[in-house]
């Protein structure tokens, strides 16, 4: 088992912190997992038990624990790394995790656009979209919650029942030939509603991630969606070039 070095420059707690870490990544500590008690932690390592609380709460800020009173600290799960360096999407991302990836289609219909909704589609009041609500899970765990509204003009015969079984961006792209351009989000943290948490399965209050999307082809904008993320589960990797 790897020593904490004392003579080290490096802090005793950033050591443990850093033996601890390596544990949790390579699997020997797993998810939901306890780990070691602070006296546990004193007598393999020979260090006080201050150096260890120190360790174990910073691991849980980094998220790699959680801290339960009374209870002990038990290995956190892992938060899913939603890559935004380009325009991605739920399935694609979830799958470069070897995640399998699953769909519940809450709702489908055909509506005319309000002032409201014209404004955020940038078409005339009256134009007929899709609307439909979807929450998508990750490995049987409900992650994300997603409302999109796309123009019936750009996608006829559009067929809701491959939004179970696929990947709404490869149906855009593979059967109506839409070719992405930009997109534009938003990100904002919410308390998640209770309609919310219902589905999401988390507490009302638990905190979320809401996000607002645009996505182009061309100048023409072909979806307008909105969706509720699981704060505790979601962590958005952004790359600025």
């Amino acid at each position: 088992m790897a020593k904490i070095d004392k003579s080290s420059r490096i802090p005793a707690y950033v050591q443990l912190m850093d033996l601890l870490i390596a544990q949790i990544e390579k699997g020997e500590l797993a998810e939901g997992e306890k780990i070691p008690s602070e006296r546990e932690l004193c007598d393999m390592h020979e260090i006080s038990r201050a150096t260890v609380r120190q360790a174990v709460h910073e691991l849980e800020k980094d998220g790699y624990l959680l801290i339960y009173k009374g209870k002990g600290s038990y290995v956190a799960d892992r938060s899913l790394k939603q890559e935004m360096s380009g325009i991605y999407g739920f399935t694609a991302s979830m799958k470069s995790l070897d995640k399998t990836v699953s769909t519940k289609l809450v709702d489908f219909s055909e509506v005319e656009c309000d002032s409201r909704l014209a404004r955020k589609m940038q078409c005339e009041e009256g134009t007929k979209v899709y609307r439909f609500t979807r929450v998508r899970y990750a490995d049987n765990e409900p992650m994300l919650i997603v409302t999109t509204h796309l123009p019936c003009f750009r996608f006829p015969d559009f067929d809701a029942t491959k939004l179970v079984s696929g990947s709404l961006y490869a149906m855009m792209r593979e059967i109506h030939g839409v070719n992405f351009t930009r997109a534009r989000e938003t990100l904002k943290s919410v308390s998640v509603r209770s309609d919310e948490a219902e589905l999401l399965q988390v507490q009302a209050g638990a905190p979320g991630m809401k996000i607002d999307r645009y996505t182009y082809e061309k100048e023409q904008l072909v979806e307008y969606a909105f969706g509720i993320a699981r704060g505790d589960k979601f962590q958005y990797h952004i790359e600025l070039k």
